[in-house]
């Protein structure tokens, strides 16, 4: 089958996202769900060490506790990635195959969210406009990484090409998903805090009660609407490759000589300005 792409619009990229995430619902959520359930296990067992009334390890597994997260967050990232390339370009991938498919990259991953977090992070702390600014061009950071296999200078370069001429519309659409996202998760963590009201206040038992309901409820709240960033970056990736090195056609033309296209090999750009 061959594959037809062309540009799309902010409405049809939104359309295209929640359409491979219903058509594709159970690969997304246990992507992400699957690392994060080991996530989930150190919350609780951090809930049980709370309840043992021992404060001396409270604060030492706080940390690990936040970078296992992170690292689980970015492996799931990445998959996801995998997995919403296939789909788009209309190759069949499973579960497994997302996650063997990153193995080797993992650590190159990892460490450029990293850093693109840490200068997001200057940015709003010098000043909120550099922040929003930096977020926006390194926003297709992950799927570059990932699809090209680029390390730290070339996909912050990438990334800042690819997004130039369209972070109005990446805005756009990180905005939306991110007030759904708002809305899911308020709703469902006020479900899960139903709970509280008849536990004791200012005890230890409501302490490790609200941070076992507050983890739960991040845990169903990141598996349900977690994917759907990251599947409509991917989709911007492609999309902008259209738009400025004519993508499309370089995968019509290999899908015609009956060879396998390659979805990460860039064509050159001519700018490489920000």
């Amino acid at each position: 089958m061959v594959t037809v792409l062309r540009p799309l619009s902010t409405s049809e990229l939104l359309d295209r996202t929640f359409h491979l995430y219903r058509n594709h619902f159970v690969v997304f959520v246990a992507i992400l769900a699957i690392p994060q359930l080991a996530v989930l296990a150190l919350q609780l067992i951090f809930a049980a060490t709370i309840l043992s009334s021992a404060p001396q390890p409270l604060g030492l597994l706080s940390l690990p506790i936040g970078l296992f997260s992170f690292l689980c967050l970015e492996i799931s990232h990445a998959a996801t990635v995998f997995a919403v390339s296939n789909f788009h370009l209309d190759r069949p991938v499973r579960i497994g195959d997302a996650f063997s498919a990153t193995r080797g990259m993992i650590l190159r991953v990892v460490g450029i969210a990293l850093v693109v977090e840490l200068i997001v992070s200057f940015g709003f702390v010098a000043l909120l406009v550099p922040g929003i600014y930096w977020a926006l061009k390194y926003s297709l950071s992950i799927p570059v990484t990932v699809l090209e296999g680029t390390g730290l200078g070339g996909t912050l370069s990438r990334s800042s090409v690819l997004t130039k001429g369209s972070r109005g519309r990446i805005f756009v659409v990180y905005m939306l998903i991110f007030i759904l996202n708002l809305v899911v998760g308020t709703s469902i963590q006020f479900a899960f805090g139903l709970g509280i009201p008849f536990v004791g206040h200012q005890t230890l038992v409501f302490t490790a009660t609200r941070y076992s309901l507050a983890a739960l409820s991040g845990f169903v709240t990141s598996s349900l609407v977690g994917p759907l960033l990251t599947i409509a970056f991917t989709l911007i990736y492609y999309d902008q490759r259209v738009r400025k090195e004519g993508f499309d056609l370089q995968l019509m033309m290999s899908s015609l000589e009956g060879g396998a296209p390659a979805a990460a090999a860039p064509a050159p750009i001519a700018s490489t300005g920000t």
